[in-house]
């Protein structure tokens, strides 16, 4: 018998994750090779099984957003409302090293699947709960959302840059920045696991995340300096030809005399307005334009890039998404995968964002087809259930079953 080398083979997660912290988390634990069982309500199913863009004509339950973060797992439908439900669960949980969780916090206690009451039933359990506002405090029992999220972190507020009123931000960073460090939490949790016996109670916020993840603000407001407002200082957005630059002046301190000596302007060094890095941040605006005026010289952006490039200065075209997945660069790195459909023959999802030995970690298999699709798989296979007893539970409809 062939021996799984991958990092998390033989770790098995209990996912009752829906829409996107959860499931990224538990897709990227998937990817490292634990079994993640995917528990969906009967019937319904994931909220995201219906979002867009549907793969399947004449369904309404294969959205691509729910199949890139659910590859790899197994589904089960149950019933958490229902005694026999939850008495699956607990069967489950047994066999489990991790349950991740990302309802409303009280959700789970409600139904009987709360860490004291799990982790009773197995002590050594890793527990991970992700929420908007975290499982304490004032705010804990909102509802929470991405957009929400953003405007409570004050980056909405950050991103409006010199516009008068704070717009709506496309990112779903705050989903996938607490999908993240929980998958990074959980992975510790086993490490002590592994070391002392012991399991774990983790509380992710979507919120904190999204707040540790600004760069300068918070830095200077939590010691009494100011905000720093946009646009960024030290980047650009600019229009050549038929295209967009995107280049970068600040970030390493040899950018500002590769510059210099690029633009032909090496006077601009003892310019008291440029002569420090606060200097040039403060009048960021007179040396936009003295940069935006060098750059006019260029007839397209690919003409403006190669000659950054050799100067070591960053700069890129910026790219539609057709042409992200079309780039060179991506396919080198096996960005994109293929995992099968049932109806579509293969489907491309995005990879695992990083390499473990020289090699992207996964998917492993395709998302959950139909909701319920595994339940008699792990019902059988994992947990011993004779068929009778699985009949007797489709019959109360404490799970669904295919």
């Amino acid at each position: 018998m062939a021996h799984d080398s991958s990092l998390l083979a033989g770790v098995t997660v209990l996912d009752f994750t829906r829409v996107l912290a959860g499931p990224y988390c538990t897709r990227l634990l998937a990817d490292l090779g634990a079994r993640v069982i995917k528990v969906e309500r009967p019937g319904e199913g994931d909220e995201v099984r219906r979002g867009w863009f549907q793969l399947e004509e004449g369904r309404s339950d294969q959205a691509t957003y729910f199949i890139r973060v659910n590859v790899g797992k197994l589904g089960v439908a149950i019933d958490l409302a229902r005694p026999e439900g939850r008495e699956v669960v607990y069967d489950l949980v047994r066999v489990a090293d991790v349950v991740v969780e990302n309802f409303v916090p009280g959700v789970m206690a409600r139904h009987g699947c709360d860490y004291a009451t799990l982790s009773a039933i197995k002590p050594d359990l890793v527990y991970c709960s992700i929420s908007g506002f975290g499982q304490t405090g004032p705010l804990s029992s909102m509802a929470a959302f991405a957009h929400i999220i953003d405007a409570m972190s004050g980056l909405m507020h950050l991103q409006k840059e010199p516009d008068p009123e704070p717009r709506v931000t496309y990112l779903q960073a705050a989903d996938v920045l607490a999908g993240t460090h929980a998958f990074g939490a959980i992975l510790a949790a086993l490490l002590r696991r592994g070391r002392t016996g012991a399991g774990a109670c983790l509380d992710v916020s979507m919120l904190e995340c999204l707040v540790s993840a600004e760069d300068v603000t918070y830095g200077s407001v939590l010691n009494d300096g100011p905000v720093q407002r946009g646009p960024r200082p030290g980047m650009i957005v600019h229009r050549i030809g038929e295209g967009h630059l995107a280049m970068q002046t600040v970030g390493a301190p040899q950018l500002w005399s590769r510059l210099l000596t690029l633009i032909e302007r090496p006077e601009l060094a003892a310019d008291p307005r440029f002569a420090t890095p606060v200097a040039r941040r403060a009048h960021w605006p007179a040396l936009q334009d003295i940069i935006l005026q060098w750059l006019g010289r260029f007839a397209t952006v690919d003409e403006a890039v190669q000659t950054l490039t050799r100067a070591r200065l960053p700069a890129v075209p910026v790219l539609s998404p057709e042409e992200v997945v079309e780039h060179p660069h991506m396919e080198a790195r096996g960005a994109f995968a293929t995992v099968p459909h049932p109806a579509r023959g293969k489907v491309r999802v995005t990879a695992t964002p990083f390499r473990v030995d020289g090699q992207a970690p996964g998917p492993r298999g395709p998302a959950p087809h139909r909701v319920g699709e595994h339940t008699h798989k792990v019902l059988t296979e994992v947990l011993g259930y004779k068929p009778e007893r699985i009949e007797e539970l489709r019959q109360l409809g404490a799970i669904e079953s295919r």
